[in-house]
């Protein structure tokens, strides 16, 4: 899996959350508690992360890690650090 940690690598672990109809795209042990605990390659990009788990790029629309927004020209190039958390919002449309 892209961005997952090796024998060769340490690897470091974060959270990954997802939320509303983007819970559909973890395994379904995770989706009552829309997270998973991932170790992941240090050097493993956002998008590295997130492309392994099929969500259409259309859906992933608000990344955050730590709360903080990172925009779409970002996430090839933003890694995380260890206790991290990634975020993914869908598309919310309100009235």
């Amino acid at each position: 899996m892209p961005g997952a940690a090796d024998a060769d690598n340490r690897g470091m672990k974060i959270t990954f959350k997802l939320f509303a109809t983007l819970t559909d795209y973890l395994p379904p042990e995770a989706r009552r508690s829309n997270q998973v605990e991932l170790d992941i390659h240090p050097s493993a990009s956002v998008q590295q992360i997130i492309e392994p788990y099929g969500m259409p790029p259309k859906l992933v629309h608000l990344v955050l890690v730590n709360g903080k927004y990172v925009a779409p020209e970002q996430r090839l190039s933003t890694t995380l650090n260890e206790g991290d958390v990634l975020a993914i919002w869908p598309p919310i449309a309100g009235g």
